[in-house]
């Protein structure tokens, strides 16, 4: 058996490609849409992707499945539980197999036995594997995100991302049930999951990428639940507000998308930077000190962990940009990271040179404002998640989390100073910079976020 483990550090999120060493196949599990990866990789180990498959409809990233099971002539395995609502639209096409629970793929000398683990989502399925020379016991589960290392798939997306009221105590009550059905197996079970620290997909994960099934039962919250009911209650209590593009995610997915590739991005020169911003030509600058000046109209998501999360939320679908970055090299990397989460128009990308020779020449450059204290007379936004809000916030403020922006700028107005705040300062200017692209003229920033008001004036400064 050969297994290859992919780690997408934008997402926190994982692919397993599996290979049989007597028969040179290999099966590529939850691959996203940069599928040169995956073939690659088989090439480098001489093996040939002869069956492609995902554990669910993913909401964080966009599937290669399709794309790679074309690209490469492999059967395609797709889950068809979950009932109607929950089927892959090309689940009828040539080459492409329904699974359901109970059912088995076989790769060469392996066996994977096909689960079905509903609570996260209703389709879900965990993939559980034997390597049939060396046992007949299971070796280990690939388990997206139902189980993972220290946390369980959240079971409130469906209603919190994908608008379905009324199913996120249901979903939760179903993954405690599917939980329950790991207890014919053994400790020895090794635990591959989908995700790790980092994702939006659950709220305390561990930063280990993979795990036993033993080590699970006494470190893992999840499976010392003693009844259902206590739960459900952990399991919903202070999720993390998902990213805007969860639910486009769920929609592109069902339906499969294109295959993507990279490209050499052409490089905007200072003399472009003027009509670019007379066309509200959108830019998405990652630099670390772009608070300090960018190009009006430009979107500021400084390059990190959670980069995907929040460009996902203000970096509308469909639009072309623009990158912004300190060289070519991140402005690909930053290219590629927003194609993975369906953001595929990048235009090219804008040096800093660029910006220089255009401030020289007469252009005025955006900058977001910090003010050390809070003005009176402004509204006073909070762009923290959930959780953090109901842990204390300023007095007046409005909750706007940055995850769900784009639908909540119903709420305010344009036309006045907005103090937007959040824990550190960082989320703040991801905020002020979108609610400027939105028309919003007068939008500064509360220097060191709570965090910092809190350490300047020696009191909390909040009501809970």
């Amino acid at each position: 058996m050969i297994l290859k483990h992919f780690f997408e550090d934008s997402l926190a999120q994982s692919a397993y490609l599996v290979g049989c060493g007597a028969t040179k196949e290999a099966i590529v599990i939850d691959p996203n849409i940069d599928i040169q990866t995956y073939i690659d990789a088989a090439a480098a180990e001489g093996l040939t992707i002869t069956k492609v498959t995902e554990t669910h409809v993913h909401a964080d990233f966009v599937s290669g499945s399709r794309a790679l099971a074309q690209a490469t002539g492999a059967t395609l395995y797709v889950s068809g539980e979950g009932g109607p609502d929950w089927q892959y639209v090309f689940s009828h096409e040539p080459g492409v197999q329904v699974l359901r629970d109970g059912d088995v793929i076989e790769l060469g000398r392996l066996r994977f036995d096909v689960v079905h683990t509903p609570g996260h989502t209703p389709e879900h399925l965990t993939f559980v594997i034997t390597d049939t020379p060396a046992s007949g016991e299971p070796l280990g589960a690939f388990t997206g995100d139902f189980l993972f290392v220290g946390d369980v798939g959240r079971p409130d997306l469906l209603e919190t991302a994908a608008g379905h009221t009324g199913t996120m105590e249901a979903s939760a009550k179903r993954l405690f049930a599917s939980l329950q059905g790991l207890a014919k197996y053994s400790n020895h079970l090794m635990v591959w999951p989908g995700h790790g620290s980092g994702s939006a997909c659950g709220k305390s994960m561990s930063g280990v990428p993979m795990s036993s099934l033993g080590y699970e039962r006494i470190s893992n919250w999840a499976l010392r639940a003693k009844t259902e009911q206590e739960f459900v209650s952990s399991v919903l209590a202070d999720q993390p507000d998902p990213p805007m593009y969860f639910g486009e995610m769920k929609r592109v997915n069902k339906s499969g998308t294109p295959a993507w590739s990279a490209t050499t991005l052409s490089e905007a020169t200072a003399n472009m930077l003027a009509d670019l911003v007379a066309a509200r030509q959108l830019a998405v600058d990652i630099r670390p000190d772009a608070s300090r000046g960018t190009l009006p109209g430009a979107i500021t998501v400084p390059m990190g962990r959670s980069f995907s999360s929040w460009a996902g939320s203000v970096v509308a679908s469909g639009e072309p940009f623009f990158v912004i970055a300190p060289n070519r090299s991140q402005a690909e990397a930053t290219a590629r990271a927003l194609a993975l989460i369906g953001r595929t128009d990048a235009q090219g990308w804008i040096p800093p040179a660029a910006l220089t020779a255009y401030r020289e020449a007469g252009g005025v450059l955006e900058r977001t404002e910090s003010v050390t204290e809070v003005p009176e007379g402004q509204v006073i936004v909070d762009v923290r998640t959930s959780a953090e809000w109901r842990g204390g916030h300023l007095d007046g403020a409005t909750h706007v989390p940055l995850a769900r922006l784009p639908e909540k700028l119903g709420a305010l107005d344009p036309s006045k100073p907005v103090l937007v705040y959040c824990q550190a300062g960082v989320r703040s200017l991801v905020a002020a910079s979108a609610l400027r692209r939105k028309g919003f003229t007068r939008v500064t920033s509360l220097e060191g976020g709570i965090s910092g008001h809190r350490e300047r004036t020696g009191q909390s400064a909040t009501v809970a």
